[in-house]
């Protein structure tokens, strides 16, 4: 399976200056067509990368906030069609443009989008228009950025031996947006595409003014947890008390603080209840605390049943049920031990003052 190449449009993407005063450009090369696509030395440059996007994995609600590839939707009122969203129109009209007039006409708003962005970097801007061999029927939409190689040299002939290249482009880090997004093998999602950018840097994104992305999974439980514990303890005051302002200035301040400590403001029974919708949804859900020096990763799903938090003299214990203990690097004689009853180990804990 691979793609066959309908319409493809070069630009120069070209920057001097910096900030507000920077002189941003593009330049329109050539839109070629599948002949001259095919005698074309771009065919050996992106030969395979199209099918290499397309089957990149992407999650739809990440692990975490940075990644490189993300699912983008377009964003659409309730009530209104996909035709509402300015983004999807252009994506549309690219992907069913009938010849390589009109397809140029029509993707060259990409390329002048793309260099209103605020951190826009020289290079070149490629516009492709293509459909899967073995599903001819289904165009899509790929926008490929290729940054500038510096310093790149190649051996000529014997009498120079080295000839530098100016404007050299390569595939490494290329960025790009696929359009519709492919779940699978042949099927598409209208209302989605698939943007990849390895740096952190979010400019190859921020052009596209009307797609959203799907909340990482931290955000997702974060957001979880606010709604119940507002819920659950909101319940315990009057409305409009000072006792349900302080809480809630209070939340404020955990929901963006970086170090957290435990707020002790629910029982065990209402955190179990309050995991367990999480792990409903999220099975996988990783459970991370530090107690004094030591860290702790689990799953959240443990919680109430393997793993158990509890005080004793004003201190916090954690105890951690399982029927082996495996060890890694760092040999130590703990290895060796012999574990004591646990009710001598509370008996020595209660001890201490």
């Amino acid at each position: 399976m691979d793609f066959t190449i309908t319409y493809l449009s070069f630009y120069l993407i070209q920057v001097e200056g910096k900030g507000d005063q920077a002189d941003k450009r593009f330049k329109h090369f050539q839109t070629l067509d599948t002949q001259e696509y095919e005698e074309s030395p771009l065919k050996d440059f992106l030969d395979g990368e199209l099918m290499k996007i397309s089957k990149r994995k992407v999650d739809r609600h990440p692990k975490t906030e940075q990644i490189p590839t993300k699912i983008g939707s377009f964003i659409v009122e309730e009530g209104h069609a996909l035709d509402s969203n300015p983004n999807y129109n252009v994506f549309n009209r690219v992907r069913f443009a009938g010849t390589k007039e009109v397809f140029q006409q029509e993707n060259e708003q990409f390329a002048q989008s793309y260099i209103d962005t605020s951190a826009v970097r020289g290079g070149v801007f490629l516009v492709a228009s293509a459909k899967l061999t073995k599903y001819l029927d289904e165009p899509f939409v790929f926008l490929l950025k290729c940054d500038f190689e510096p310093k790149v040299a190649s051996i000529s002939d014997e009498r120079t031996l080295i000839r530098h290249v100016e404007m050299a482009i390569t595939t490494k880090n290329m960025k790009s947006i696929q359009y519709p997004y492919m779940p699978e093998e042949g099927m598409v999602e209208e209302g989605e595409l698939k943007i990849h950018q390895a740096s952190h840097a979010r400019y190859f994104e921020d052009f596209l003014k009307f797609v959203e992305y799907g909340e990482s999974m931290p955000e997702i439980m974060k957001n979880q947890v606010i709604h119940m514990v507002h819920e659950h303890v909101s319940a315990q005051f009057e409305e409009n008390s000072d006792e349900l302002h302080k809480f809630e200035q209070d939340l404020e301040i955990w929901e963006t603080s970086d170090k957290r400590e435990i707020q002790e403001r629910l029982e065990t029974h209402q955190v179990v209840e309050a995991t367990a919708q999480i792990v409903e949804h999220t099975p996988e859900a990783e459970l991370r605390m530090k107690l004094g020096s030591t860290s702790i990763k689990g799953l959240l799903a443990d919680f109430g049943d393997s793993i158990h938090l509890g005080k004793i003299n004003g201190k916090y214990v954690l105890m951690i049920e399982s029927n082996t203990i495996e060890f890694d690097k760092g040999v130590s004689p703990i290895e060796f031990h012999r574990p004591d009853d646990l009710m001598e180990i509370v008996e020595r804990i209660s001890r201490k003052v």
